[in-house]
């Protein structure tokens, strides 16, 4: 399975978008999100601002021009990654009324794709599920913040709705990771993991095997699998690799869960990303020390288009 092409990540990341802000529009209105209304407004501005700012500042230490062209798709195109950063991480914690650990996760995680990036191809790449990263160091450093209520993706649903919204997710994520962005062998990974994991813990830890696999059966997890843990800038493009990253987050995941720590999915895949970084980094070394040259610099400035959300 090859690596998918420019124009269908930035297809993906479209509609990616657009799904992204369908949810987000509905959930204030209609399905019973928790959070104000200024949580994702202050989260967009974040991104937009951190993401133009940081682009005008690498392409002036670059001497390249900019991306920010005065032909507004192109504008749009290239401010997608932190239309989806905003909205996601406004979505998926709750910081009561406060909004600046909204805007903190916001900038961490638009910051990261700049900042934190490993050798790769010749040049670099942020290693970091942007949206993820920025969520795990909130929930870090604010213990008062915590995850979004699961219920309120569903909770002034009922009857047929309760099936119907999670059955649109499916067939829309299922499209988008099997015809966009070829990651059906990270979530078939990830999900093996998930269900191997529970079934281990209840047979080591006496862990009740239904409880341990109910977190399946909640739109936030179907969210998770379809549109956090299979981002494309931050995955293998190798069947086996994704496979492998889909079970080592599962695998991850399901030791958070032993050692009673909370959060475990976006603490999972983080420190799965943060492996991966690690190993792309030994690998450019061993590359390296085998040319007789020195390895590639994290730091240096890489021209290239953001397509991570």
């Amino acid at each position: 399975m090859a690596s998918p092409s420019p124009d269908l990540r930035l297809a993906a990341l479209r509609r990616f978008a657009i799904a992204i802000t369908v949810l987000n529009v509905l959930g204030h209105t209609v399905l019973g999100f928790e959070q104000s209304w200024i949580q994702p407004l202050a989260a967009l501005a974040t991104a937009y601002a951190l993401e133009i700012l940081l682009e005008l500042v690498d392409a002036h230490a670059t001497g390249r021009p900019t991306q920010l062209a005065p032909d507004l798709r192109c504008l749009v195109d290239f401010l997608l990654p932190a239309h989806i950063t905003g909205l996601a991480v406004s979505m998926l914690i709750y910081t009561n009324d406060r909004v600046m650990p909204t805007v903190f996760a916001a900038a961490v995680g638009v910051a990261s794709k700049w900042v934190l990036r490993a050798p790769a191809g010749g040049g670099t790449r942020h290693f970091l599920n942007p949206s993820n990263v920025g969520i795990t160091l909130t929930l870090l450093l604010f213990p008062w913040v915590g995850i979004a209520p699961p219920y309120q993706f569903t909770e002034n649903l009922g009857g047929v709705g309760d099936w119907l919204l999670p059955g649109i997710v499916v067939v829309t994520g299922s499209f988008l990771n099997v015809r966009l962005t070829r990651k059906l062998p990270l979530i078939l990974g990830w999900l093996g993991g998930f269900v191997l994991q529970a079934v281990i813990r209840s047979w080591l830890a006496d862990v009740p095997l239904v409880p341990a696999l109910t977190p399946m059966t909640g739109l936030a997890f179907v969210l998770f699998t379809y549109y956090m843990v299979t981002d494309p800038g931050t995955t293998p493009s190798a069947p086996w690799a994704q496979a492998a990253f889909g079970l080592a987050v599962a695998a991850m995941y399901g030791l958070l869960m032993t050692v009673h720590v909370v959060f475990g999915l976006f603490f999972g895949l983080t420190l799965v990303c943060v492996a991966r970084g690690l190993g792309m980094y030994a690998l450019a070394h061993l590359a390296a020390r085998e040319r007789g040259a020195a390895p590639v610099s994290a730091s240096r400035p890489i021209v290239a288009r953001i397509t991570s959300p």
